[in-house]
């Protein structure tokens, strides 16, 4: 039998390195003994045997995976580089974007206000922000922008992945756009929701956004990271990779508003540190990320403090009983909680056998989640952007790997 593959070249845009033992560009942290997580060393090398399987795909330079299973950290690694040009290293402690995961944290932000009585989720918009009730979004409420059915996924008007760098005309355009079927129609606000959401909890708290986010969760957390935009530490970068195909640009386009090259591009821009994307621009290690989910598993406790009350967590986290539907935007059968994307019994984002998951995902291959029925809270940041590609295989074969070793 002959068998052959393609040069690399033909199915991705960036060449990742190769070593002969991935041991050479990988880190670890600080992880617990796997018994201390109803595990053993069998279940361990499984799921480094996957992770180590989609570095192997060539299509993501950096990856970084921290994992909790029974309140215990037994997994906390990353392979190659967070810089391809300067060979720097991916390490535990190397900040990521967390795109779209960014959603859940501002959620959350906004559900401490409901917390503290400054805010009520059944309200209009305009209730807070009397400009946005115009063009037929006077009815539109928090939990329809916060549930994706705020009618306005996509802005009509021409914008430029430039004006992400200047937040206030895209909140002037959000003002003026003309919803469809808002509060009926399910369809993923990549970006928009983001702005008013932000918006409004800026116009209740006085404060930045980032402020309420160190006061509320960074530092009672004891986190280092975990920011909009600009942070302590350089960022990985992120690259495109697979498959370069129009009609992949073209759903890109529909959905977040810019073709591949572009968000990617963004995403390195200097300016990129320096605003505030409620929707898209959080920056956090994968221990971070997986530290804020177990703090939500745990009820809303971390070390000894009450983050969120549990009554306050189940709100977001729970189904608001609409059913899995067709996403108008991503034209796949997903449910939302008031933040959070949520798991299912087969076709999950979490892996089939997940109908208690919540979580979100990150552009293209980023998912942070926390599941329940398993006691496992995760986060995988990757850093390669490809969505037609031979990582597709091993990307889901890594997330049934941890179920599959992480049993309910």
């Amino acid at each position: 039998m002959v068998s052959f593959s393609l040069p690399r070249r033909f199915y991705t845009a960036t060449d990742v390195p190769m070593p002969a033992r991935l041991s050479e560009i990988s880190d670890r942290g600080n992880e617990a003994p796997p018994a201390a997580a109803g595990l053993n060393d069998e279940n361990v090398t499984a799921i480094w045997r996957g992770m180590k399987g989609l570095y192997a795909s060539g299509m993501t330079p950096g990856i970084a995976l921290s994992l909790r299973r029974n309140g215990e950290h037994f997994f906390d690694r990353t392979l190659g580089y967070a810089d391809l040009d300067s060979r720097s290293p991916m390490t535990v402690d190397t900040p990521v974007c967390l795109f779209s995961a960014s959603k859940a944290v501002t959620a959350m932000l906004l559900h401490h206000l409901v917390e503290q009585g400054e805010v009520d989720l059944s309200q209009p918009v305009c209730h807070y922000l009397p400009e946005y009730g115009c063009a037929g979004k006077e009815r539109t409420t928090l939990m329809h922008l916060l549930t994706h059915r705020g009618g306005v996924p996509r802005i009509r008007e021409p914008v430029s992945p430039d004006d992400l760098f200047n937040p206030q005309r895209i909140t002037e355009l959000m003002q003026q756009a003309v919803p469809v079927k808002p509060g009926r129609t399910q369809a993923y606000h990549a970006v928009t929701a983001g702005f008013v959401l932000g918006a409004v909890i800026e116009r209740v708290t006085g404060k930045p956004l980032n402020d309420l986010l160190d006061q509320v969760i960074r530092k009672p957390m004891g986190m280092r990271h975990f920011r909009f935009g600009k942070t302590d530490g350089t960022p990985a970068t992120n690259y495109t990779t697979g498959m370069q195909l129009a009609p992949v640009d073209a759903f890109l386009k529909y959905a977040v508003g810019a073709e591949l090259q572009e968000v990617v591009d963004v995403s390195n821009d200097p300016r990129f540190l320096d605003i505030t994307l409620p929707a898209g621009n959080l920056y956090a290690t994968a221990e971070e990320a997986s530290r804020f989910f177990q703090m939500l598993l745990n009820g809303g406790s971390w070390n000894g403090k009450q983050i969120f009350r549990p009554d306050t967590v189940r709100r977001a986290t729970t189904s608001i009983g609409r059913g899995s539907r067709i996403d108008r935007t991503l034209m796949i059968p997903l449910e939302y909680s008031p933040g959070f994307m949520l798991g299912a019994k087969t076709l999950s984002l979490y892996g089939p056998g997940t109908p208690r998951a919540f979580g979100h995902l990150g552009f293209i291959s980023i998912y942070c989640w926390a599941d329940p029925e398993r006691d496992l809270s995760g986060a995988l940041l990757t850093t390669g952007k490809g969505i037609i590609g031979p990582h597709l295989p091993a990307l889901m074969g890594l997330q049934m790997q941890i179920n599959r070793q992480c049993k309910r």
